[in-house]
């Protein structure tokens, strides 16, 4: 039986110490571009290691610590965000199951955009925040592969934190727990999320501030909010996939941290803007680029 060790990943699809063997550590930096990792006997000097490492090296950035430079002009930029109308968003008060619930994502790349939505019934924001990601994700590998770098660019700090933070390798060592034992809410979409991450050989994360002055994060919190506006039991994806040309802006981003991930059914904002208005919107932000034959 091989000896475990503690590996150290300074630069990989995700950073921090592991204790494990190298079989499980090596998903994590195998034809990551750029990868910096080591092994050692004991948890200190790992540590040791990572704090100058990561002082040292140009490190993957972190949800609260996003550079100024531009997103990479050869990157497809994936833009996602989940709401739920929690009415029973007080203390002590839970999900209903009548509650609307709803997930979006807009990918750019080289002058194309997809976007989708749908939602469900009595689902948490941080589910739909979750599957956002996973379908957006999933839409990229089915269409480009899973070689080009790709830059995640999201208001949940739930989603981005799990995954620049370690927890989400935390949790598949102790197979889908949380520490202590707990149970793992949403543990399928983790899952899914992980399945899919180790696929994907360039992944960057980029934490926004949500509804405020990122066009892309403001379209897909319209979107999943026009979802909402026309969700029924028997229509979960009214809002119909698209496929158009469209340049998006430079990332802006906002380095404040949020108080917190859920979305109070308070700041729910457009109730029945149809798609067409809100194209009009981020056009008029310099979002959208009117191109010769588009509607």
């Amino acid at each position: 039986m091989a000896a475990k060790k503690y590996y150290a990943i300074a630069h990989g699809r995700q950073t921090g110490v592991f204790y494990t063997t190298w079989a499980e550590a090596k998903p994590l930096v195998d034809g990551y571009q750029g990868a910096r990792y080591k092994g050692f006997p004991t948890k200190a000097a790992a540590e040791a290691w990572l704090k100058t490492g990561v002082t040292t090296a140009k490190t993957q950035p972190t949800p609260s610590k996003v550079p100024a430079a531009p997103l990479p002009a050869n990157a497809i930029q994936i833009y996602t965000d989940g709401g739920s109308r929690n009415t029973g968003n007080v203390q002590g008060g839970h999900v209903k199951s009548g509650d609307k619930a709803a997930w979006a994502y807009l990918i750019a790349y080289q002058g194309q955009r997809l976007s989708d939505s749908a939602g469900e019934f009595g689902a948490t924001n941080n589910k739909m925040e979750l599957t956002a990601l996973v379908e957006g994700l999933r839409k990229i590998k089915a269409t480009w592969g899973t070689t080009l770098p790709v830059v995640v660019i999201a208001d949940s700090r739930y989603v981005l934190n799990a995954i620049t933070q370690n927890w989400l390798a935390g949790w598949q060592r102790r197979g889908w727990q949380r520490s202590g034992g707990q149970p793992l809410a949403n543990k399928e979409l983790w899952q899914q999320l992980a399945q899919l991450l180790r696929a994907f050989t360039q992944i960057d994360y980029r934490w926004t501030k949500g509804h405020a002055t990122n066009a892309g994060n403001v379209f897909v919190d319209a979107a999943l909010n026009q979802t909402m506006d026309q969700l029924t039991p028997t229509c979960l994806h009214p809002v119909v996939a698209t496929t158009t040309p469209a340049t998006v802006a430079p990332q802006k981003t906002a380095a404040k941290t949020q108080a917190a991930t859920a979305k109070p059914a308070a700041q729910a904002r457009p109730s029945a803007e149809s798609m067409q208005a809100i194209r009009a919107q981020l056009h008029q932000m310099g979002f959208l680029q009117e191109h010769k034959g588009e509607h």
